[in-house]
């Protein structure tokens, strides 16, 4: 499975950025996606989850309500709009993919995009 993550950027606080994320190398709708983010010198963190079939999605309480999980399973992409943006938010944002069970935690997920940096000005 190859991931190819984009959309970040230099954005000022309070302002937006959309990340997406093309998969390709295996039927796209029986993968559960999942965005994760590391700061410098920081463990790499769970930011937000959407099921296989888009039916579920899960958010980490520091961006609930900020941001949304999306995916197009015929376009073969998972995306994370993110608004409200702060400077706690920067970091590099990785998608992930799992074969059907959606996780919060690294470590279950089996093929990882080369990650977009996000840098938020305050």
């Amino acid at each position: 499975v190859q991931l190819q993550a984009s959309g970040g950027g230099l954005v000022q606080a309070g302002g937006s950025l959309r990340l997406s994320c093309v998969v390709s190398g295996r039927s796209f709708n029986t993968l559960s996606m999942a965005w994760f983010r590391q700061a410098p010198g920081k463990e790499r963190d769970f930011v937000s989850a959407i099921l296989w079939s888009g039916s579920s999605t899960y958010y980490a309480d520091s961006v609930k309500g900020r941001f949304t999980i999306s995916r197009n399973n015929v376009q073969n992409t998972v995306c994370l709009q993110m608004n409200s943006l702060k400077p706690e938010d920067t970091a590099v944002y990785y998608c992930a993919a799992v074969p059907w069970i959606t996780a919060t935690t690294a470590g279950r997920y089996t093929d990882w995009g080369q990650g977009t940096e996000v840098t938020v000005s305050s």
